[in-house]
């Protein structure tokens, strides 16, 4: 049975305190003061592109963040894709250009392209069907599925958005299309919602304990050893059309390769040199602040770290709230980035040269080494036997902790979200009491 720790039983509410935080500057000018806000980024290390996306709550300013970002890696040289997706026509305007399911180039080096699931369902089907008339495991039958009739049910959306993300950047490393994965240098997502986003990056870890469940069922009941076998022929058959290599041996080790792919995938969003997230707000208002908090924190539960925040906003607005947001987000690197008037055609040369857009530049352009200052999401104290998780935007009521092998791993549940933390030998135990203080997470084992 599992052993739920609700809210840190065993601590009087005494003890459980939240600190103030240092206050840091809001600004990234301070760790690259001597960088040129036209200086270019270091070209990508790899083939593949760095993935880049935005979080914060509905109206912050994550489109127009996402086309900022855009625009300045297009103008420093790199062949840029801005993703949307979703039906808002907002970045049509803001670009200037009719954005479609196929990549359009907006100016020189950017791109942009619309995922629209009616479209993105069409492509796997295609390959099922190809690796069906090869197998013959239907008789036919899915051959005879009409994709363009097909419409779109709930989740449909989460699902063919990671298949189609897949292609275009390559997380696993296999199944990248050949005619967009070496195109471009950077990708730039804006999704429907952050907590899609959020879902996405967690995919691949996520996916790994299902796929050692699926695996049990297939190998351990009748029902699986009679129907595993022709499903991962017809997956496979699918995958090699698609990236001309195969899963398949005829033996367990198609699971291990499945779970080695999915654990690539999952380590991808770990790395700052290929992947980004930023954090979107308008600093002068408490409930955009609070949502980037929170979202900093999910970020965190879903596998990835946080390379920075955004303001957008004037300038000229309450000095008081931007103090409030150098403060909240430390020791993130931040930045602001100036609202725009959408009363007349944008002319992003003009905004991105703008003085006041050049730590928003230069936070873009720090080295990966420098782009997130963020205590690390764990750490351990074997000394101690003490784990600290490191949990912005939650407090003690929303954190809840569970044990089900024993003492070798922890379960924390915050966010909406379940991640699991496998504890080093020499600290292995049960959980003892746990405190939050300093936006972190604070357990002792026995």
């Amino acid at each position: 049975m599992g052993m739920i720790i609700t809210p840190f039983s065993p601590l009087t509410p005494s003890r459980l305190l939240l600190l103030p935080q240092p206050p840091l500057a809001f600004s990234a000018s301070s760790s690259s003061s001597s960088s040129s806000s036209d200086s270019p980024p270091p070209a990508p290390q790899s083939s593949t592109p760095k993935f880049l996306t935005f979080l914060g709550k509905g109206g912050s300013g994550k489109t127009t963040a996402a086309i900022f970002a855009a625009q300045h890696y297009a103008m420093t040289g790199l062949n840029t894709c801005l993703v949307i997706h979703g039906q808002d026509t907002t970045p049509d305007y803001l670009l200037n250009c009719k954005i479609g399911s196929s990549p359009v180039a907006c100016t020189n080096n950017l791109s942009a392209v619309r995922f629209q699931t009616t479209k993105m369902l069409l492509e796997p089907l295609k390959l099922l069907k190809q690796a069906d008339a090869q197998l013959n495991l239907t008789q036919g039958v899915l051959g005879g599925i009409v994709g363009e009739e097909l419409g779109i049910m709930p989740g449909m959306d989460s699902i063919f958005l990671v298949l189609a993300l897949e292609r275009l950047v390559g997380f696993s490393g296999i199944a990248a299309s050949k005619s967009l994965h070496d195109k471009f240098d950077v990708i730039v997502y804006d999704g429907i919602s952050s907590e899609e986003t959020l879902r996405f990056i967690g995919t691949s870890s996520k996916a790994r304990l299902y796929l050692k469940y699926l695996r049990n069922l297939a190998e351990k009941t009748d029902i699986g050893r009679l129907a595993a076998p022709s499903l991962l022929r017809l997956v496979d058959e699918a995958m090699r059309i698609s990236s001309s290599r195969s899963l398949f041996s005829g033996s367990s080790e198609i699971w291990d390769t499945l779970d080695e792919l999915l654990e690539r995938g999952s380590s991808a969003f770990s790395k700052p040199q290929r992947f980004g997230c930023f954090l979107v707000m308008d600093p002068n208002n408490p409930t955009h602040v609070n949502s980037a908090l929170r979202y900093w924190g999910c970020t965190i539960q879903a596998g990835a770290q946080v390379s920075g925040a955004f303001g957008i906003t004037s300038l000229q607005q309450n000095r008081e709230a931007l103090e409030r947001a150098k403060k909240d987000f430390s020791p993130l690197p931040s930045a602001f980035i100036s609202s725009l008037s959408t009363n007349s055609p944008i002319d992003w040369s003009r905004v991105l040269l703008d003085t006041g857009n050049e730590d928003a530049r230069r936070l873009l352009t720090l080295p990966t080494n420098q782009s997130s200052s963020a205590p690390s999401s764990v750490t351990f104290d074997r000394k101690r036997k003490l784990v600290t998780l490191f949990m912005p935007g939650f407090d003690k009521s929303e954190i809840k902790l569970y044990q089900y092998r024993g003492g070798s791993e922890l379960l924390v549940e915050a966010g909406d979200q379940r991640r699991v933390i496998p504890l080093p030998p020499g600290i292995q135990g049960k959980v003892g009491g746990a405190k939050f203080a300093d936006r972190s997470l604070v357990i002792t084992l026995v």
